[in-house]
């Protein structure tokens, strides 16, 4: 017996919505470094202090949540931590059910400005 090997043909239109779904996923991802770099540029500063100061902002914003404080961030939105109950869920591999702890979440709600410029 011959094994033959079949081949697929795909419709003009599977091949572009394949390829709007690969443009529509890829973006552009901009980290602390990039934002740094644009603040130095801006206002003067070295690339170092820049990257300081971007840090030391994490790091402050990171502080006040531990403490459970809501942080507003006009234009932006607010950061707040959410508290998640324990639950009942499920191993989608064996069906088994499994306890899932509690646990706490940053929440994001944006402002109503962000919200208008996007």
């Amino acid at each position: 017996m011959k094994a033959t090997k079949k081949t697929v043909t795909k419709t003009p239109a599977k091949a572009a919505a394949k390829s709007a779904a690969k443009t529509a996923v890829k973006a552009d991802t901009v980290t602390l470094r990039h934002m740094a770099v644009a603040l130095s540029e801006t206002h003067g500063l070295n690339k170092k202090q820049a990257n300081e100061i971007m840090a030391d902002l994490i790091a402050t914003i990171t502080k006040h949540l531990k403490k459970g404080a809501r942080l507003r961030l006009a234009g932006l939105g607010t950061l707040q931590v959410r508290k998640r109950a324990a639950r009942m869920g499920r191993n989608p591999a064996t069906g088994e059910a499994i306890k899932i702890k509690a646990s706490k979440k940053v929440a994001f709600r944006a402002a109503k400005e962000l919200k208008e410029a996007i």
